[in-house]
């Protein structure tokens, strides 16, 4: 099943996302200890296309509990960085 992930960044975050970064992109490097596998993700950016405000990811997992377990263990939620983040189901259409 597909799963979105959509996380907000606190006011603020920005230096801590970045200083972040490194351990962010590894820990996402592999996934498959939490039975999750990345299909999509990146940056939410604000409506300057380039300041980072949070975060999307699409997950295919077997259910929620995989991808709750892989959002808490990322080093962007250790580090307090999102303040609102958002798991839903996802039902492919197009693409």
């Amino acid at each position: 099943m597909l799963f979105a992930i959509h996380a907000i960044d606190r006011v603020g975050a920005l230096p801590t996302r970045l200083a972040n970064y490194d351990a962010h992109k590894t820990f996402l490097s592999d996934t498959s200890r939490f039975g999750v596998k990345i299909v999509m993700s990146g940056p939410l950016v604000s409506d300057d296309g380039e300041t980072m405000i949070g975060s999307m990811f699409l997950i295919e997992a077997l259910g929620r509990a995989e991808v709750e377990a892989f959002n808490r263990a990322d080093p962007f939620a250790s580090a307090g960085i999102w303040e609102k983040v958002t798991i839903t189901g996802f039902l492919r259409r197009q693409g």
